[in-house]
């Protein structure tokens, strides 16, 4: 069996024995949920799961209609989302308004297309710092977290595009730029994980505001999200700074394919091999080389790696395989007073089968299979 086989073998069982036999109101995937015995509530983990599903439901229409079934779960028919607090202005909630955009495409449902506005509506008042780039939550004022590049700019490009908003993909283009300019580490090519404008988070650089280290799955969601809003703008400043940061990605690979959780310090001791990142970098790459951002050796890395999660991360002995070595949560700051140190990101949990490594194992696959 080729290493594509494994793979599209192993989605298929998560698709149908994982995904398809879940409660939308107790997902599987979810181990937030169970482990925190947290209520059912919307949210961009299980929006990453339902939009890596819906790449497979061209061929399967059941996923549609499961994909329906979970988002009218969470949205009203006069399409609120009871869940969200707009006021809580959290990029995370954004995750999930691409869903709903493909939903109203497929179905015409006019629940998805208010939710949708609803979300735009948070990013129309979303406080900014003072370049023009979203704070990532209220809760953490004047900071900029690398999630959000995947979290809510590819929905404000697709929404843009869809509405026939032109300001949207300038406005998403312009974050980009600051996010590069404010964030990057121009000695590996690689970003931190966040900026405070103040500086006067715990995690901050007095000089700098930047956190104190590289972590992989905010690098994974950065490239995720430029691969993504490369397909709906166009854009080649995009072009060219998703092709660098996966170059960048690429220098730090192991030599069995795999990236690390802190991917430039290879020598740290438990630093280790974390799927959801390289997962995510995976799909970058392969996407990257199909819209013609990168050359064929990075697309040829992704699948190496891939490749090498399937082979070194995954088994399959049971009802479904076991996706092992994802980290559970890594954030900056909060009543945890997370320092982002190296030895904080090597503390957090790590977990099998959650959904910020299936989505991104999904989402590489269906990109392989596309090939």
């Amino acid at each position: 069996m080729t290493d594509m086989t494994k793979s599209a073998e192993y989605a298929r069982s998560y698709i149908d024995k994982l995904i398809l036999t879940s409660d939308p109101l107790r997902p599987r995937w979810n181990r937030e949920n169970f482990i925190f015995r947290k209520e059912p509530r919307w949210n961009y983990m299980d929006s990453c799961i339902i939009r890596a599903l819906l790449m497979f439901a061209d061929s399967r229409p059941e996923l549609l209609d499961y994909a329906v079934r979970f988002t009218d779960s969470y949205v009203t028919p006069e399409g609120d989302i009871p869940t969200v607090e707009v006021s809580d202005f959290n990029l995370d909630s954004i995750c999930g308004g691409r869903n709903l955009l493909a939903l109203y495409e497929k179905t015409g449902g006019e629940r998805y297309i208010r939710a949708a506005e609803l979300l735009r509506g948070q990013l129309e008042k979303q406080p900014r710092i003072e370049c023009g780039s979203f704070w990532h939550k209220a809760i953490y004022p004047r900071q900029i977290w690398l999630d959000g590049a995947y979290m809510a700019l590819p929905f404000l490009a697709a929404y843009g595009k869809a509405r026939g908003e032109s300001s949207c993909a300038e406005d998403v283009l312009a974050q980009l730029k600051n996010i590069r300019d404010l964030m990057r580490d121009d000695k590996t090519g690689l970003y931190y994980h966040g900026y405070c404008e103040s500086r006067d988070a715990i995690w901050a650089d007095s000089v700098t505001g930047l956190s104190p280290n590289i972590w992989l799955r905010a690098n994974g969601w950065l490239c995720a999200g430029l691969a993504d809003i490369l397909e709906i703008t166009g854009d080649s400043g995009c072009a060219d700074m998703l092709a660098e940061l996966l170059d960048a990605m690429r220098a730090c690979m192991t030599a069995d394919g795999m990236l690390l959780q802190l991917p430039v310090l290879p020598e740290l001791g438990g630093n280790y091999p974390e799927t959801s990142g390289t997962l995510l970098f995976a799909y970058a790459a392969m996407k990257a080389h199909r819209l013609g951002a990168v050359s064929a050796d990075a697309a040829e890395d992704g699948r190496r790696a891939l490749a090498a999660v399937t082979e070194r991360c995954v088994s399959y002995d049971g009802e479904v395989p076991v996706l092992r070595n994802i980290c559970l949560m890594a954030g900056l700051g909060g009543a945890e007073k997370r320092d982002g140190s190296a030895e904080y990101y090597l503390s957090e949990r790590v977990v099998e089968n959650d959904a910020k490594g299936i989505a991104p194992y999904l989402m590489a696959t269906a990109e392989a299979l596309r090939e």
